[in-house]
């Protein structure tokens, strides 16, 4: 659900950790603890791997330790601001076959992108580069769903107002669902339609603290504890 799947979607990323996203239950758990156990992975930080911290939204943080997966870091979670549950995001991934044969599980990309809706500057320029890519390996017939994704997720002003002049009044209808500052690449204004994108994504920034905030002050708690226990 991070680096490694925006590499395997087109919008290349240089990444030495995996991020994944697991079904949090028991027996499951139990899979993940023999997978950590064979990949010789030591847990890095607060919290520790429970359904207690992972039904919370806490990311728990690993380092393998296996030669073939030497100081990989595996980030994982079960809970995901902008996300659905995990039994949807399933039904929605999309699975990939490599060249080598290995078939790979993604979060889908209109997944990948709202939860790139964070308060990192990365992840904005990697959201930008994930629409783009889909974009510009379009097909000549664009269909429903994927003219509704870019409408609603582009994030580069010139391609929203050509994409206005192609399609004025799915644009329009847009507009009035979902995302009013479409109207301004209906209009073909580049300054205001750019203003109004940064405007969209600090609200976005801004809710992604508020969403961390109290989970954040948990790990301050849980730090200060483990540190009481060394001492």
């Amino acid at each position: 659900m991070g680096g490694q799947a925006c590499i395997l979607y087109g919008a290349a990323e240089f990444s030495r950790d995996t991020d994944i996203i697991i079904l949090a239950e028991t027996l499951n758990l139990r899979r993940l603890q023999c997978a950590l156990l064979a990949l010789r992975a030591e847990c890095i930080a607060v919290p520790p791997l429970s359904l207690k911290w992972l039904r919370k939204g806490h990311a728990v943080h690993f380092r393998c330790h296996i030669p073939e997966a030497e100081n990989i870091r595996l980030d994982i979670m079960a809970k995901l601001r902008n996300a659905p549950s995990f039994s949807e995001l399933w039904k929605r991934r999309t699975t990939v076959t490599v060249a080598d044969g290995e078939i790979y599980d993604l979060i889908s990309l209109p997944d990948l992108v709202q939860i790139k809706k964070t308060q990192r500057d990365k992840d904005w320029l990697m959201l930008r580069r994930l629409v783009e890519a889909h974009y510009f390996s379009r097909p000549h017939k664009v269909d429903s769903a994927k003219l509704a994704f870019w409408l609603g997720e582009l994030r580069t002003p010139e391609i929203l107002v050509e994409l206005a002049q192609k399609y004025p009044e799915r644009t329009m209808r847009a507009a009035q669902r979902r995302r009013p500052l479409l109207v301004h690449a209906r209009k073909g204004n580049l300054s205001v339609l750019d203003a109004a994108l940064r405007n969209e994504e600090e609200i976005e920034r801004a809710a992604d603290r508020l969403y961390w905030a109290p989970l954040k002050k948990e790990l301050e708690r849980l730090r200060h504890v483990k540190m009481q226990k060394q001492t």
